[in-house]
This record gives C-alpha cells, structure tokens and sequence, in this order.
C-alpha cells in the first residue's frame, strides 16, 4: 500500500463521520494505519491518529506551545478548505477540464478531501473546535475566471498549491511540540509539493519554482499572485551564497522559502469572500 492509496482511503467521509464513538473512530484509523505504516509510510500516520490528547504525558506541552499548534492547524485547514472546494467546482463544472487531466484533478481532490478530514479529526482530538469552512471567492473580486478559462484554473491551482507548500513549512516550528502532527503536516506537505510539481508539467513549466514574468512570481505567473511566491529569489542559506557557485537563477531555485502564519493568512484571503 502507498501513500496515495492511504490518503484514497482517508477522503472516504464515512471513515471519519460514520456515527460511532471517538474511541471507536480512533481505533478503525489506527487497525488501518498500521497496515500502511508497516507496508509504506515510515512516519507512522496511524500513530497520531490512534493516540489521544490524553495518552500525551512525558512532556505537557505549555499552553502558549498548545495554542501554537492549534492555530497552526487552523491556518492549514482554512487553505485545505479552500484547494478542497476549488477542485471540486472545477470538476462539477461542465466543460472545464480536458477529459484527459480529469484524472488528475479527480485523485488531487481525494487528496484534499483526506487533508481537510484528517486536520478536522487533529483538531477534534486535541479539545479544539475546527473553524468552520469560510465561503469563497475564487475570482478574487473579479481577478479571475478560473471556473470558464481553463488556464487561468491551472495557474491558481499552481498558486493555491505553492501556498500551500510553503504555508505548511512555515508552521513547522509551531507544531513541534506533538512530534505526531509534526510527522503527519511533514506527509501532507510532501504530497502539496507533488500537486504542485504536477500542475506545473501540465502548463508546461518545469517541476520547480523558477522567477519569471510577474516579478516575484513563478515563471508564466501573473502579477496577482506575487504575494505567493514573495521571497523566493532569496539565494543565501545558512550564510551561504548559492549565486556565487551557481548563479541567481540556479541558487534561488534549490531552495523553497516559507511563508509565515501572516502571509498565508493575507494570500488565502484574497479569495474568501
């Protein structure tokens, strides 16, 4: 079993919302999730998902640390909200897409549906309400037409994505006080970097982040979505100046920036209404 398998069985609503008792909702993903870590997921998804707030006690987390987490979760799960609804209107939308990338759009929307379950659920089991689904504006007050031009869907797609990715980097210190979430945001953000590279390949760009037209922003991207890939030319790491040995272009490639709490907040926002 793979993760692609695992994340088809999640984005099954009956296996987090049957009516049963939490106990027995956690025990059926935990008799699932061992089968997958055992056949492929070294980080143990099943683990976190089988263990409750309360069996957490060899390091009581602060509440400052608790809050931390929590909003971190809460920001993931506003962007997974958001990619979650834009796959499934552009696939109920007649016309959109080429039979030929249905597929594709159709298993990245499985993905997305597993993502908003399983954060629900994280949320739940640590004593936090999950925020509820904002409504959205996929046209950014009339910046796009995602929903009638089908490039302009792939080109938010690939925004919404790279958010994404580099969103769940950002918040990677906020929830390294439960090593479980930690493991568990670290396969979802894998998974956002492989929908990104593959969205790219399909506007025919290569699979990496690269400046282009826009300024900031990826190559081919229009000037809107600058704010998603702010920062990405940045070529020193770790006091290191990749341009020197490779050249701006090359440096700034090999390495993805994280977006901060703040600027994924002010990027999804331009699209909840």
């Amino acid at each position: 079993m793979n993760i692609l398998k695992l994340l088809d069985k999640l984005s099954d609503d009956s296996f987090f919302t049957k009516q049963t008792s939490r106990l027995d909702t956690l025990s059926n993903i935990t008799s699932f999730g061992k089968k997958a870590a055992v056949a492929a997921i070294p980080l143990g998804l099943g683990s976190f998902m089988a263990t409750s707030a309360k069996a957490e006690t060899k390091t009581e987390p602060t509440l400052a640390m608790k809050s931390a987490l929590t909003d971190a979760l809460q920001l993931a799960l506003t962007l997974e909200y958001l990619e979650d609804e834009y796959y499934r209107i552009g696939l109920q939308t007649a016309g959109l897409i080429p039979t030929g990338d249905r597929t594709v759009f159709m298993q990245i929307s499985k993905h997305e549906a597993a993502h908003v379950a399983f954060l629900k659920t994280a949320l739940t089991s640590l004593g936090t309400t999950p925020n509820a689904k904002p409504t959205f504006d996929f046209t950014a007050n009339g910046s796009f037409t995602p929903f009638t031009n089908y490039q302009q869907f792939l080109t938010l797609a690939q925004a919404f994505e790279d958010t994404g990715v580099r969103a769940y980097k950002g918040q990677a210190g906020n929830v390294m006080s439960n090593k479980d979430v930690l493991q568990a945001a670290l396969q979802i953000h894998s998974v956002e970097a492989r929908h990104a590279s593959m969205v790219r390949r399909m506007r025919a760009n290569k699979g990496w982040i690269e400046l282009g037209s826009g300024g900031s922003g990826s190559g081919g991207m229009p000037t809107a979505t600058n704010p998603v890939y702010a920062g990405e030319q940045e070529t020193v790491q770790a006091g290191f100046n990749t341009a020197t040995a490779f050249g701006p272009e090359a440096g700034s490639a090999a390495y993805d920036e994280i977006l901060t709490g703040d600027q994924a907040q002010i990027i999804a926002g331009l699209f909840i209404d």
